[in-house]
């Protein structure tokens, strides 16, 4: 009940720096009840991470389940989709983490590298077993942890028109398949009907706090 509340008074829209006095308030008890299951603000905020996190891998297994036995690029780009979502739905939690206690910012950090990129590293590793990469599957995590990244916390959707979901799909085609289009026909490469599909015009996924 306390860990639930919590998360709603921390990850809600536009909140600020949520004080033990506030959760009291929220939950109609004294805060001398709060103290009795969780020391301090920081134990607490870990308890409701820890909550998030599981959340986070419940949805990323989902997405995994459910991309089984579709082609290499698919289960990326499903993963991609997923992890996305689940990222954005945490920022609030990282910002939380992340005003002046390094303890909590480093957590945060720790268990998004495990939940998180641990299963990007497990699933370009498999492409590379199958023989199904050209490049080394460790460049392959870093460029698309970096993209990631970048396009939760970036403007460039916004400036572009596109839904932060629309760029990931074209950053997953862009580091599988590549970015060339063909100089003349006949050379590989990515041409217009391609690069439709991988930018489509719905924008009803969107990815990002």
């Amino acid at each position: 009940m306390i860990v639930e509340a919590a998360g709603r008074l921390f990850f809600a829209p536009g909140s600020v720096r949520v004080s033990m006095d506030d959760l009291a308030r929220e939950l109609g008890m004294s805060k001398k009840t709060i103290y009795r299951h969780f020391p301090d603000r920081r134990s607490l905020l870990a308890a409701v991470l820890d909550r998030q996190f599981a959340a986070v891998e419940r949805t990323l297994a989902a997405a995994a389940q459910d991309a089984q036995g579709q082609p290499f690029g698919v289960r990326v780009e499903r993963f991609l989709i997923a992890a996305g979502s689940e990222l954005g739905r945490i920022g609030a939690a990282r910002l939380a983490a992340g005003r002046g206690d390094a303890v909590l910012r480093q957590y945060v950090e720790q268990r998004v590298d495990a939940v998180v990129y641990g299963r990007l590293d497990e699933l370009f590793w498999d492409g590379h077993r199958q023989g199904l990469l050209s490049a080394p599957p460790e460049l392959l995590s870093e460029i698309t942890r970096g993209a990631l990244e970048r396009l939760l916390t970036s403007q460039l959707p916004r400036e572009l028109g596109r839904t932060a979901a629309d760029l990931l799909r074209a950053g997953v085609d862009t580091v599988l398949y590549g970015a060339i289009r063909p100089a003349h026909p006949g050379h590989p490469g990515i041409g217009e009907e391609q690069l439709e599909a991988v930018i489509p015009t719905a924008r009803d996924e969107e990815v990002g706090p």
